[in-house]
């Protein structure tokens, strides 16, 4: 009996060492040509060439560091392309090329070091007398866009330093959003093309909001033209030409889980009221759109509005609603935000109605310390807050001395007895207030990026305010997006 086990343990030697003598043999590298796609110092392409078939992937890490990370397998072929993403500039990596069988066969260790940054691409992104912390941001990124001329977009890690880029030759990025599908949607325009009123009117002795100046038109506040998609890779998948199809898009577009493109557009109204002056209303929809920028399905408040019982209208005839985001709970309801309301509101795409208001004047109870003013970006986080920008615009002051100040809020909402709680708020400093614009995105490791648009910063915070991270822009950001370290998992992978 003990002879009989003894062979069967002696064959399955054989086999083994026969098997990886066979094909560690039988595949091997016969090319490896490396190349830094669109001549960037941030990622790098790496061709393999095998005799025959066989999966392989890719392992890398800094030299001299232990973190080490790796492709995703290149299925069964004999020539590869492997993409290594979000490198840092002047650095040098070494790697080793691992054929992926029953016995892993590695290559050599080899190495590359990729080049200086571009010189328009180096910016002081963090200031020395500013908290920079780079742990505050964990293992996310943070997205950027420039809308001036050429527009970009930058990915910046918690030491500042770029690590990934796409640039337009011809128009500004007014924002982007990430997609369920590990893409990056970019809304374009030409720089400089928004329309305002210059000055306030008094319509009917009712006076404009102090100091407030409308979109005004078909175009309005950062009018949008083209929509394009873009991969990880900075390759363009599509564009399309908005302005060609009539439509004027503006502050938000994203996908939803079903790969669905849904954005805020303009939209309009004609004033029928009677005695009064025929006259055209403007105010925002929300539209479901193809890669081709055909309109699949509009949602618009105009619909179900009764202009007889709107005492604000005249007053924001040109800007009624002013929605500013797009976002979906988990049953696909639209999120979206009235800054001219001080609401968010919660609507039913396939009936219409508008399911509930959330802020002052709402329909949910709460305390009036937790009102917001001319808020941006609510959407429901992984903890399952609505979580939102209190710009803090036209907010109440109790005092002269009392000074405007800026806030993550994040509420927990019963929509059974219509109760809407304090989650947490995170306070911006009050130097760091913006009456426009801005964003705040809970991060992987539970702080907080806000972004305080007019001071030209994105700062992270822990959820009561204390100011870990900041990062100052050399430019006016319409919104700091969260970019998480799933979102490369198609690319990238920890090794250990």
């Amino acid at each position: 009996m003990k002879s009989k086990i003894f062979v069967f343990l002696f064959l399955i030697v054989v086999a083994a060492f026969g098997g990886y003598y066979y094909f560690s043999r039988k595949v091997q590298i016969l090319e490896i040509e490396l190349s830094s796609p669109d001549n960037q110092s941030i990622k790098e392409d790496v061709a393999v060439k095998l005799n025959s078939a066989a999966p392989i992937y890719i392992e890398y890490w800094k030299e001299g560091e232990s973190q080490k990370f790796k492709s995703p397998i290149s299925k069964e072929k004999e020539s590869h392309l492997v993409h290594l993403l979000l490198l840092e500039p002047s650095t040098k990596y070494q790697y080793q090329i691992v054929i992926d069988q029953l016995f892993p066969v590695r290559s050599k260790l080899m190495s590359f070091e990729t080049r200086e940054q571009s010189p328009w691409m180096v910016h002081n992104w963090i200031k020395e007398n500013n908290p920079h912390d780079p742990k505050a941001m964990g293992d996310d990124l943070v997205l950027l866009c420039y809308r001036g001329y050429p527009g970009n977009i930058s990915i910046v890690d918690g030491n500042g330093t770029v690590r990934w880029y796409w640039q337009d030759e011809k128009l500004g990025v007014r924002l982007a959003s990430l997609t369920p599908r590990g893409t990056i949607l970019a809304l374009l325009a030409p720089a400089n093309k928004d329309e305002f009123k210059k000055e306030p009117e008094k319509k009917e002795g009712k006076s404009l909001p102090k100091n407030y100046y409308l979109r005004s038109g078909r175009l309005g506040f950062m009018g949008g033209t083209q929509l394009v998609e873009i991969s990880q890779t900075g390759k363009v998948l599509w564009r399309s030409n908005l302005a060609d199809k009539g439509i004027i898009m503006h502050h938000d577009v994203q996908m939803n889980d079903l790969n669905e493109i849904y954005a805020i557009v303009r939209d309009y109204k004609i004033d029928d009221r009677p005695n009064l002056t025929k006259d055209t209303l403007w105010g925002d929809a929300i539209v479901r759109i193809d890669s081709l920028g055909n309109i699949k399905n509009k949602w618009t408040p105009w619909k179900d509005w009764d202009l007889t019982k709107d005492h604000r209208l005249d007053s924001f005839k040109h800007d009624r609603f002013h929605f500013n985001t797009i976002s979906f709970d988990q049953e696909g309801n639209y999120i979206t935000s009235s800054p001219i309301e001080n609401q968010v509101w919660k609507i039913d795409p396939k009936s219409g109605k508008i399911i509930w208001k959330l802020g002052k004047n709402g329909d949910f109870k709460m305390d009036a310390k937790d009102y917001f003013y001319f808020q941006h970006m609510p959407y429901i986080t992984k903890e399952g807050d609505l979580l939102l920008f209190d710009n803090g615009d036209y907010a109440p002051q109790d005092t002269a001395k009392l000074q405007k100040r800026s806030r993550a809020i994040a509420f927990k909402l019963n929509e059974k007895e219509m109760t809407a709680k304090q989650s947490y708020q995170a306070p911006l400093p009050i130097k760091q207030y913006t009456a426009r614009m801005g964003s705040a995105f809970l991060l992987s490791n539970g702080n907080l990026l806000q972004t305080s648009s007019k001071t030209g910063s994105a700062i992270i915070t822990d959820k009561s305010g204390k100011v870990l991270w900041e990062l100052n822009s050399h430019f006016i950001p319409y919104r700091a997006v969260q970019v998480p370290e799933s979102f490369w998992k198609n690319y990238i992978l920890k090794s250990n």
